[in-house]
């Protein structure tokens, strides 16, 4: 048990964990969204938003009020966090799990880094820029693997990935003004009242609960169990931001969609009618391409030492 503490103060160790079950968790989430009684995505989300009011169980284990900044901060990057969601699930349920997910791969990185070279002293840490490089280069490769109805795709796309880069670094900002703990919580009471947003719209508040009503009692099982996973490599995301540049948690995000390349690859050969993805000639070619930038991209941020030692 005393290795466990060491591991986990390692930013890029912990992110490697979280962007691993996060792409697990994906793959599910494809699925049930190719299923008719959970293809709402504002239902999807909703409930995303609303599970994240747990995070207060964290209250009694050092929480304290940071300030009415540090509060407005990390306030704000929970309701960015949940709009990022929403575009992210959107481009999942349009198109191929293992590609439209990796172009975040590619653009996200790029707007975390750009984001926080005015906000952050250090946009990339100690970590190695041709490290960076190449897990940018891997989710850039995938973008390329196959033709994309780019006029459905990119929009969300670019979004997403504005959304989720502004959402890090300032979660990184806040990291740096309080403890964990209550930088956390906040974060939490933001996605919760985002969520809640969901519900002024009459036609989304019919969405939300139709789908519910709808959906079997295994699916929803199956749904929150889903959630759980999803929800502690969302924790472990934050646990590594603390502790790591965000632009390289972002860019170490090229391992979740290597996890998809693979799993998906599982799910169409053993269950074909849960999901429908192509892997064969210059596709299947081009995303073994990109498993092995990202793979030497985290090999490089590994040896770089510092925050990426490993």
């Amino acid at each position: 048990m005393s290795g466990v503490p060491g591991i986990f103060s390692n930013g890029v160790i912990v992110a490697i964990i979280a962007h691993t079950l996060i792409g697990l968790s994906l793959i599910w989430d494809k699925v049930l969204l190719e299923r008719p009684e959970s293809q709402s995505v504002v239902n999807y989300v909703f409930w995303l938003g609303a599970m994240s009011v747990l995070g207060l169980c964290l209250i009694p284990f050092g929480f304290h009020w940071p300030g009415a900044k540090v509060f407005g901060i990390a306030f704000a990057a929970g309701v960015v966090q949940l709009v990022a969601n929403y575009f992210y699930y959107a481009t999942l349920k349009i198109g191929e799990a293992s590609q439209t997910l990796a172009i975040m791969g590619g653009f996200s990185p790029l707007f975390t880094y750009l984001i926080a070279i005015p906000l952050l002293k250090e946009p990339l840490g100690r970590s190695s820029i041709a490290g960076f490089a190449l897990l940018v280069a891997g989710g850039f490769f995938m973008f390329l693997s196959e033709a994309l109805d780019l006029k459905r795709i990119l929009p969300l796309t670019l979004m997403a990935a504005a959304a989720f880069g502004l959402s890090a670094v300032m979660q990184k900002v806040a990291f740096d003004m309080t403890n964990f703990v209550s930088a956390y919580v906040i974060f939490t009471l933001g996605t919760f009242a985002g969520a809640l947003f969901f519900l002024i719209r009459k036609d989304w508040r019919d969405q939300i609960f139709r789908a519910s009503e709808r959906a079997s009692t295994h699916s929803k099982e199956m749904y929150f169990l889903n959630r759980f996973m999803n929800g502690v490599g969302s924790f472990l995301i934050f646990v590594a931001i603390s502790r790591a540049s965000p632009a390289i948690v972002d860019a170490i995000s090229g391992l979740r969609y290597v996890t998809i390349f693979a799993g998906v690859y599982l799910v169409g050969k053993y269950h074909p009618a849960w999901l429908h993805e192509r892997y064969e000639g210059w596709p299947l070619i081009a995303k073994f391409i990109a498993t092995a930038l990202v793979v030497s991209g985290l090999f490089l941020v590994g040896l770089n030492g510092g925050e990426g030692a490993a």
